[in-house]
């Protein structure tokens, strides 16, 4: 029933689709709908967990590679900004409720990040142990490097971050900015 609302939400929008359009479509009664979910918005906050467990999944995935820990955390860079913006293209009118609901996207968003610090702060910890990072505090530096790149979704999704230039030709400038900031020994 998710991925069908997912599906309606991103060919219709949220305000155009009725719960009785999410009931049709997935072959179930409304009864049954409204056993699982009170409300659209109820089945709304589940397509984006939805999508944000797939991110989620994406970046452990990351973080469990056995690849130096500067490596991963320009991996985990890349891999959050092009994991939501291929979300938000291939949902299409949802894309719209993205921006249009942000509240209600953060307030679903909170336990994915605090799941993507925690996955930072590991890498930090394993760069740090190796002697590869010179960090004194690993949870300011996972919380900082977790909302720039939050702070990145927007005009990335846009096209708007290095306007031109392909992930590979900007990978050795984010790779100096980052290797720079966590003082590589």
């Amino acid at each position: 029933m998710v991925d069908v609302a997912r599906q309606l939400f991103a060919k219709n929008g949220l305000e155009n689709t009725t719960m009785n359009d999410i009931a049709t479509q997935s072959g179930k009664g409304r009864r049954t709908l409204y056993t699982y979910f009170k409300s659209k918005e109820e089945i709304y906050y589940a397509v984006i967990e939805g999508e944000l467990e797939r991110l989620s999944d994406k970046l452990d995935e990351v973080a469990a590679r056995k690849i130096r820990p500067q490596d991963k955390i320009i991996e985990l860079i890349y891999t959050h900004l092009s994991m939501i913006r291929e979300t938000v293209v291939r949902n299409g009118n949802l894309r719209a409720e993205f921006f249009r609901n942000i509240w209600m996207v953060e307030k679903v968003r909170k336990r994915f990040d605090a799941d993507e610090i925690a996955i930072f702060r590991r890498v930090y910890a394993e760069g740090k142990e190796q002697g590869e990072f010179d960090i004194e505090n690993i949870e300011v530096v996972a919380d900082i490097t977790h909302y720039c790149i939050k702070g990145l979704e927007v005009p990335y999704i846009y096209g708007r971050l290095g306007r031109g230039m392909t992930n590979s030709s900007s990978r050795p400038l984010v790779a100096k900015f980052v290797y720079g900031a966590l003082g590589k020994s």
